[in-house]
């Protein structure tokens, strides 16, 4: 789908100079002489390596749709992790380092989302919420209730995370996968 230079918003993914961005951070500038323009930074889905560039309003950029699939993970085999399609059942393998620091947050049977392009695979969203049992945490101090007060806790997959005081070893609690912290007990 075909947008002009100044109709590219921020998370939009464009084929530009054969690679595909995403749109980073966007800033439409009037000169007082000239066209107006659109200043945008690009950050390249493969690689990362980032360009600014100017689009007038009259050049146009093709807008790329990202294919969203359920998959299904099923186990770590080495460097790679196995996952199946819902819909048709057809496994792939990706790279741990593709799921990055995240894949910690893997559970069997979990359902994620693999964003891709032409059934090549660009990125893995996980579910943002996990529940997950706490195997290390200091006990409790008496009379250490003050609001704001948190201790180091290390849950069953090895991630730290600060918790409240009452919060004690073998409990389940709830973690937000995007910033690893700790959002509530589990029901």
């Amino acid at each position: 789908m075909k947008i002009n230079g100044n109709e590219i918003r921020i998370g939009n993914v464009i084929m530009h100079q054969d690679r595909l961005w995403v749109a980073v951070k966007t800033d439409h500038v009037k000169p007082g002489k000239g066209g107006a323009y659109a200043q945008v930074e690009l950050k390249a889905i493969i690689g990362g390596t980032k360009l600014n560039e100017r689009f007038r309003s009259a050049e146009t950029v093709e807008r790329v749709q990202l294919e969203q699939k359920d998959f299904q993970f099923l186990y770590a085999e080495g460097d790679s992790l196995v996952f199946m399609d819902q819909e048709s059942y057809e496994q792939i393998n990706l790279a741990k380092d593709f799921v990055g620091e995240r894949v910690a947050f893997l559970q069997d049977g979990m359902t994620v989302t693999v964003e891709m392009y032409e059934e090549t695979p660009l990125g893995v969203k996980l579910p943002s919420q996990v529940t997950l049992e706490i195997t290390e945490t200091e006990p409790v101090v008496k009379g250490q209730t003050a609001a704001n007060s948190f201790k180091p806790a290390i849950l069953e997959n090895g991630v730290k995370v600060m918790v409240p005081p009452f919060v004690s070893q073998g409990e389940k609690i709830v973690v937000d996968t995007e910033e690893v912290t700790y959002l509530k007990r589990a029901e």
